[in-house]
């Protein structure tokens, strides 16, 4: 008996899929600032495209924990706050550490390489300047890490969950400033513990890393 393949070719990029990308890259970044109203009309101008397609934007990113909605006031940006960072952080602590014991156990030792290289171009940036700005997905340490830890669950919880939201405290409040150097140097012993096959230290780094990253967020806020 012969068994036919179903050859399926990747779902086409919609108009949609473009403006919740943009939306959410300009949230992230800080371009519409924090606590927002949004308008449809204004956005659509903006961007080009229908309110219909604004419309299912914002509501993709209201999945993103990006957007909130409140009655009587509509869909708006969430603010970033010294509670809803600590709430975020509490959470981010305990899986990403989780993500780093296991991708301790289960990386290749080419995607640590790949890993180790990744960091080194990190180390070019930050020589150059008091900025860390690492770009959404597989140019993220974090990202990359996540990934490594070879678990679907945790995977989707901190990539589609809350991966976005924990970018708009790094990228406006965190990614800049003296706390850059020391970042890196922690990235670095997280690494070499991964390299190492000692996911306890691993996890135990990555927490630490995430706490003190927190704190340095916090001040910023208060």
């Amino acid at each position: 008996m012969v068994y036919f393949v179903e050859n399926r070719q990747p779902a086409p990029i919609t108009s949609t899929d473009k403006t919740f990308l943009l939306l959410r890259k300009d949230i992230v970044e800080g371009h519409i600032v924090s606590g927002t109203k949004l308008s449809e009309t204004e956005l659509s101008t903006k961007y080009g495209v229908s309110r219909a397609v604004i419309r299912e934007a914002i509501n993709r990113l209201e999945a993103c924990h990006l957007v909130e909605r409140k009655a009587n006031v509509g869909a708006r940006v969430v603010s970033l706050t010294p509670e809803g960072l600590i709430e975020l952080y509490q959470v981010r602590e305990s899986l990403e550490g989780m993500a780093a014991r296991l991708a301790a156990q289960n990386m290749t030792d080419e995607e640590i390489s790949k890993l180790e290289g990744l960091l080194q171009d990190h180390f070019e940036e930050v020589k150059q300047g008091d900025s860390y700005y690492q770009e959404a997905g597989d140019v993220d340490f974090h990202y990359r890490i996540i990934l490594g830890s070879k678990n679907s669950h945790l995977i989707s919880i901190l990539t589609e969950g809350i991966y976005h939201l924990v970018r708009m405290y790094r990228v406006q409040l965190g990614m800049a400033g003296p706390r850059v150097s020391t970042a890196f140097d922690e990235h670095k012993h997280i690494v070499q513990a991964i390299a190492n096959r000692d996911g306890e230290l691993a996890e135990m780094l990555m927490r630490r890393h995430i706490l003190y990253s927190k704190n340095n967020i916090e001040k910023k806020l208060t």
